[in-house]
């Protein structure tokens, strides 16, 4: 093992930063709540050790991909296996067929699946399919949610909300974005139904499809209502346009089934990353047959890659597909999130602060200042921030790690290699956090 040649974190910081924008390689590694990135060497299980040699009891979960926790034996022989097979790149196998075959059995849209390498390239197919197939260029999106970092879509997903009627202005949330993509977005406030009919009264002959996270986990965790879900995907139909579930977040959250399985509502295309693979990068998109036989060679969708459907990821989704659909491990990895969330939930109310976690399946949203349910972005973005970096500044302190990006509202979660005890554990140290938050001690 090569040892680091830093004796702190600090110092690995001020030089990384010579060589990497704000001393990290993505911008959400960066965690705001900290001043500075936190460094990893290891992660085992649920825990993180930090290059100070502490351990930290994980609540982030590589951003919801490890869901079977770090360093789990099946994913360890996956990519074992991937390696013994001479890290094969631009290959087809009989392996991608199979996970195909299996995501078509598990996900109520899959009739067919093309593979991808991020979700969001995943999230931008469906798009390009949408449009292919309708003829039509408007998308229409929601306020707080986020599909990846392409100028389709990358509007009005954090930052100060829109106070006025809808439709929202679309707003770009980077720099660098071409003013005509403007016109071709259509923004509107989420659990909006009156909205979303005025959108496609107005639009309803423009509209390629609608693209939503199910459930919203980029603003926390706001969950659609299950009429409004059934209604936007009676609306897409009778105007033509298709429904995208951005599922990179919500898929295999709340069952195998994913959100669409949950909800009961089936959409025409879905993206799906993250927790598929245990944190081996991969994404794919999935949907009926018709739409997928646009995609080249077969029909005029471009799509390629050299590393989409790389083995790595392939045999690291199908070990983990394989231990997603045991018996029983739904029923155990849900139990003990609704142990967090009613137990963080009970530490609001006994320390008398303004406050909730929602939570649904193994992910949350934690909003400081706010009593009332959050049903939409402008609902979550009243949240007391700074009382959310000194808790994940008292948690860190006590070696529980939870992970802020910048002014993005974001969410935590649990994984199948947390236990009971580690979440006793953790809200006995959170109890001590919210003791200092109500005393106003500096953490």
């Amino acid at each position: 093992m090569i040892e680091s040649q830093f004796a702190s974190a600090d110092k690995l910081f001020d030089a990384a930063q010579v060589y990497l924008p704000a001393g990290v390689g993505a911008g959400g590694r960066f965690n705001s709540s900290l001043g500075r990135p936190m460094y990893f060497t290891r992660g085992d299980g649920a825990r993180l050790r930090g290059l100070d040699g502490r351990e930290y009891l994980d609540f982030n979960m590589s951003h919801g991909a490890t869901i079977l926790g770090y360093n789990h034996p099946a994913t360890r022989r996956a990519v074992e296996q991937a390696l013994d097979l001479g890290v094969l790149a631009a290959c087809e196998t009989e392996y991608v067929a199979r996970l195909a075959q299996r995501v078509c059995e598990i996900i109520p849209c899959a009739q067919m699946v093309r593979f991808a390498t991020s979700g969001m390239e995943a999230t931008a197919l469906t798009i390009r399919i949408a449009r292919a197939a309708t003829g039509r260029d408007k998308i229409v999106k929601f306020e707080g949610h986020f599909h990846g970092f392409h100028n389709d879509v990358m509007f009005n997903t954090s930052g100060a909300p829109w106070s006025g009627p809808a439709p929202i202005p679309p707003r770009p949330d980077s720099a660098g974005m071409p003013r005509s993509a403007n016109d071709l977005v259509v923004v509107l406030p989420w659990n909006d139904l009156a909205a979303l009919e005025q959108a496609f009264a107005r639009h309803g002959d423009e509209i390629a499809g609608v693209i939503c996270e199910p459930i919203n986990y980029d603003s926390g965790c706001i969950p659609a209502d299950r009429g409004y879900l059934a209604a936007m995907r009676t609306l897409t139909q009778q105007h033509g346009a298709l429904l995208l579930f951005d599922e990179v977040l919500s898929a295999f959250r709340t069952g195998v089934d994913c959100a669409q399985g949950y909800y009961g509502v089936t959409p025409d295309l879905c993206a799906i990353a993250k927790a598929i693979a245990n944190g081996v990068p991969i994404a794919l998109v999935a949907g009926r047959r018709d739409l997928m036989t646009l995609l080249a060679p077969l029909g005029p969708v471009a799509h390629s890659g050299t590393y989409a459907d790389h083995l790595f990821g392939i045999l690291a989704a199908l070990a983990c597909v394989d231990e997603l659909t045991r018996p029983g491990f739904y029923d155990s990895l849900l139990s003990l999130a609704d142990r967090l969330h009613r137990g963080m939930n009970e530490l609001f109310r006994v320390h008398h602060i303004i406050g909730r976690v929602q939570g649904l399946g193994c992910r949350f949203g934690m909003y400081f200042g706010i009593e009332n349910e959050v049903r939409c972005y402008k609902d979550a973005a009243q949240r007391d921030v700074q009382m959310w970096h000194r808790f994940v500044r008292g948690c860190f302190e006590r070696g529980i790690y939870f992970q802020s990006i910048g002014h993005a509202i974001g969410h935590s979660g649990t994984s199948a290699a947390h236990s009971h005890a580690d979440i006793d554990w953790a809200l006995n140290r959170m109890d001590d956090v919210f003791r200092a938050l109500r005393q106003g001690a500096g953490t």
